[in-house]
């Protein structure tokens, strides 16, 4: 990575989430010395909280270069995953090995149907499974299932263990993860970044990137231009404690989806709420998850609530997150994932690592900090694409 290496210098990161680490790992791998800093403890936040589903055609998006953003950062999950274990010694427990979304109206089974004809002409693995096929899969599943869609290529990852997992592996290649560092902000001279400071210091870097999450938008001291519109969408969960091997795929449900872990533990997850910075759990919230589960999978009634808990996804305007240079030279942003950040972490960190080269990417202007800019800011600012 000679452009890091020899033309830029050191990388600061804001922001110690799976997005910011896998960053740092990229970077670090190719030789870049990479300091991440984080006002909380790395591997927490919305990386910490969430299901990690690995869910691209699951998830029906709706934008095409984010849909093919997501498919291409599933392609590289297994080796991406591989290299991570390795530098580490943690298994992050990549599960490729489907997902099951169930229809339980005429409507949703029809969606369905045609969801699966599309997948099937793009040549991807997808089964339409009838009731019957639908409860072989997933015997938990109530009589009022009509049937399914199986995405194959699907799957999951233990978001948790991945979150150490990188940080291991960060260090290990000689990275500086700093916790418990607030009140950043970046220093620059007008033209380009010149590292991030608080009260503590200045620490010079010769090139800034902010992976703060829910808090890109807050991180202070930049332009106007290069002040990304993020905001936080709350989603609370629940786990269940069941038998080994009761739910075998991770599976999407009207209202709420379950993805099983190796420990015994079956996520439930998860609501979306615009509600602030607000990271309390709520009867409301939990009641919601509680009733669309059970609606749907009635036999896991009798199984305790293990643990509850919230994160705060970065969320955007129009969705599509917010990847690469900015009006700012050598000022990057890798931020706004919304509810894909465990799944974009690979294809973020590549992307990353070739803007901050300086390499020419067609699909970083989909996710431009430009295309939120006044019309003549975004004259200006194309350049920095």
């Amino acid at each position: 990575m000679n452009g890091v290496r020899h033309e830029v210098g050191d990388v600061a990161i804001v922001g110690a989430g799976v997005i910011g680490l896998s960053i740092a790992f990229e970077l670090a791998s190719d030789g870049a010395t990479v300091r991440v800093y984080d006002s909380g403890e790395p591997a927490r936040g919305a990386s910490w909280a969430g299901a990690g589903m690995l869910a691209p055609f699951t998830e029906a998006i709706e934008n095409f270069a984010l849909q093919e953003l997501c498919e291409t950062s599933l392609a590289a999950y297994p080796a991406f995953a591989q290299r991570v274990a390795a530098a580490s010694g943690i298994d992050p427990h990549l599960r490729l090995n489907g997902i099951l979304c169930g229809a339980f109206d005429r409507a949703s089974l029809d969606a369905l149907e045609r969801r699966v004809e599309r997948l099937r002409q793009a040549k991807h693995g997808v089964q339409l499974l009838d009731h019957r096929r639908t409860i072989e899969c997933e015997p938990v599943l109530g009589k009022g299932v009509l049937g399914a869609a199986f995405m194959e290529e699907e799957g999951h990852v233990d978001n948790r263990r991945l979150g150490r997992a990188l940080w291991a592996a960060c260090e290990s290649l000689g990275v500086s993860v700093h916790s418990g560092v607030g009140g950043l902000r970046v220093k620059h001279d007008g033209r380009k970044a010149l590292g991030v400071a608080n009260e503590a210091g200045f620490f010079a870097a010769g090139v800034v990137i902010n992976a703060a999450g829910a808090w890109s938008g807050r991180l202070e001291g930049l332009p106007a231009e290069c002040i990304v519109p993020v905001f936080p969408i709350k989603g609370q969960m629940l786990a269940l404690a069941i038998p080994s091997a009761l739910v075998r795929h991770a599976t999407w449900l009207p209202g709420a989806y379950l993805v099983p872990r190796d420990d015994g533990r079956l996520l439930v997850g998860a609501t979306v709420e615009d509600c602030g910075f607000d990271e309390r759990v709520t009867a409301a919230g939990i009641r919601q998850l509680l009733d669309a589960v059970l609606t749907a999978a009635p036999a896991l009634e009798n199984f305790a609530v293990t643990e509850t808990w919230a994160g705060l996804r970065p969320g955007t305007p129009d969705g599509k997150p917010f990847i690469g240079s900015t009006p700012l030279e050598r000022y990057f942003v890798a931020t706004g994932h919304f509810r894909n950040g465990i799944l974009l972490a690979p294809a973020t960190a590549a992307l990353i690592h070739g803007a901050i080269e300086g390499r020419s990417v067609e699909v970083l202007r989909h996710f431009s900090v430009a295309r939120h800019l006044p019309e003549d800011a975004k004259a200006e600012s194309k350049s920095a694409v």
